[in-house]
């Protein structure tokens, strides 16, 4: 395809990128404030909980929708739409005068960062050939981890110099501007260097003919082994990380280890680094080993194994622990780009976009779930020392992470040929 040999790829891939980058900050940065929500707005710590479930509830319950109507129409319009969404959320988010509108700022931010991973898989499908696709999903995994370390420390110091809505109402602005961008670099300027739009938008026309009703799909990917091994898989290793530090990492830092705000966003700063490690090197080892399976099963066994560590210790590691348990978490999060290796070397191109979708809503589902229950554990246990309630809470993360691992070995391995060594 003419799109694939264009220079200009790389600006759509920047582009996207950049976007991708300002949403994911968008995911965890609300944790930062958990403390100052229960006490501005007196709420609970469930409140909490369901104020991030909310969002992460509509990312995972539009994942297939999604997924579907961008292989069939294309993930341009999705993309800057949801861009927009986002950033029109995060502004009412800012301007907050109650908890109702809290939710409904949260649950557009949620619908708006539905639309980008599927469409950036697929946006990747369009402009790159597959043999550059693993690796450049690694380097989008790294920028979404590098999204969730804008949203800790310089955040966080953000939050403590200007209070916590300038911040949310600087990025809302930026996202609807990214929106525009979006809507030049996807629609406009291709349209104007006459790249065919790319032969894509053709030969989509073919496609709807000869696709299948959508209910035959969903029930052949339903029943599909490998699509509910990509599922589980990141049920275990996304929505373990991304629902703790979105919600209960920042408290946990400040109420178990009486850190301070600033210093408990480093200490998940570190978790970050991890992730941001993660996504290129698992990448890498994969295409040398020629497997998939093998390290995402290692990758899995060590996120269950340093949930079990904050059990173990009665939810307070040693120090020293706590920091090495945070960077191996981060890096289980950041392999979870294998996921998506798995879908796109396991399934038909025209089915890339909803099999995405649905091994995409498994990480949100779980997100979706921890915040909310780990809220409830604490809640139950408030009138205890405040590591007991912790302590039982990481329960929760130890039996999600055992689900991924099993779908590490639900995983039937398509041989991938060797790196070869220079």
């Amino acid at each position: 395809m003419e799109n694939q040999n264009s220079k200009y790829r790389w600006v759509v891939f920047a582009t996207i990128l950049f976007t991708y980058l300002l949403i994911v900050s968008q995911r965890t940065a609300p944790g930062l404030i958990s403390d100052q929500l229960m006490t501005e707005f007196s709420v609970t710590a469930s409140t909490i909980g369901l104020l991030t479930s909310i969002q992460f509830l509509a990312y995972a319950s539009l994942q297939i929708p999604i997924g579907i109507l961008s292989d069939r129409f294309g993930p341009n319009v999705f993309l800057i739409v949801g861009t927009l969404l986002n950033g029109l959320g995060t502004l009412m988010y800012s301007a907050a005068p109650n908890e109702s509108v809290l939710f409904l700022s949260r649950f557009l931010v949620g619908v708006g960062d539905a639309t980008i991973w599927v469409n950036l898989v697929l946006i990747l499908s369009i402009w790159f050939k597959v043999n550059e696709f693993v690796g450049l999903l690694g380097i989008a995994g790294m920028t979404g981890s590098l999204g969730f370390l804008v949203a800790t420390v310089p955040f966080s110091a953000w939050i403590s110099l200007t209070g916590w809505r300038a911040p949310f109402f600087t990025v809302g602005i930026i996202l609807c501007l990214s929106a525009i961008l979006l809507y030049l670099v996807l629609v406009l300027k291709p349209r104007k260097m006459d790249m065919n739009h790319f032969e894509s938008k053709k030969s989509s026309k073919k496609l709807v003919q000869k696709r299948e009703k959508t209910l035959v799909i969903l029930s052949r990917i339903f029943s599909d082994r490998q699509a509910w091994a990509a599922f589980l898989c990141h049920f275990g290793a996304v929505g373990t990380y991304v629902g703790f530090i979105g919600s209960w990492a920042v408290p946990y830092g400040m109420n178990v280890y009486d850190m301070t705000r600033s210093h408990a966003s480093q200490l998940i700063m570190i978790g970050l680094f991890g992730a941001i490690i993660g996504a290129p090197l698992t990448g890498w080892i994969s295409s040398r080993i020629g497997s998939i399976k093998r390290p995402y099963i290692i990758i899995h066994m060590i996120i269950f194994v340093s949930w079990i560590a904050f059990v173990l210790f009665s939810g307070k590691p040693p120090y020293y622990m706590l920091i090495i348990l945070f960077l191996l978490i981060g890096y289980g999060n950041g392999a979870s780009a294998l996921t998506f290796a798995i879908v796109r070397k396991s399934f038909d191109i025209r089915e890339v976009g909803v099999v995405s979708g649905f091994a995409n809503t498994g990480g949100f589902l779980s997100a979706v779930l921890l915040p909310s229950i780990f809220g409830r554990v604490l809640d139950h246990f408030q009138s205890a020392e405040i590591s007991v309630g912790y302590h039982y809470g990481f329960v929760i993360p130890v039996i999600f992470s055992l689900i991924g691992l099993f779908g590490g070995f639900l995983i039937m391995e398509h041989r991938m040929p060797k790196a070869e060594v220079n």
